[in-house]
């Protein structure tokens, strides 16, 4: 998967879209607890995530591979699918996750 957009949400969780056109939200919540990722714990530094393409990083040095994240990815709800198609109207609406069942 090479990642082609995030969008930090609330609750650490991202919106993750990939180039191929699947998306999903990525939870960050289980990786808190490792000293690599303390410091996501506030809002500033969380938000502040760099899209790698291959990986995700923070200015922290905290990072995640795309293999982790699509390995995690969970279907978009539609609402808010439907949120962030008005903040953002690149991102297609409606649940979309490789991993999700049809």
């Amino acid at each position: 998967m090479i990642i082609s957009e995030i969008v930090p949400m609330d609750d650490h969780v991202l919106f993750v879209q990939a180039e191929d056109g699947a998306s999903g939200l990525f939870d960050v919540k289980p990786f808190l607890p490792a000293e690599a990722f303390e410091a996501l714990r506030e809002h500033a530094e969380f938000v502040s995530v760099r899209n790698g393409g291959y990986f995700i990083e923070w200015p922290c040095g905290a990072d995640l591979s795309a293999d982790t994240v699509e390995a995690h990815l969970l279907p978009v709800p539609q609402e808010v699918a439907q949120k962030l198609a008005k903040r953002r109207p690149n991102i297609e609406r409606g649940p979309q996750c490789q991993t999700s069942a049809t």
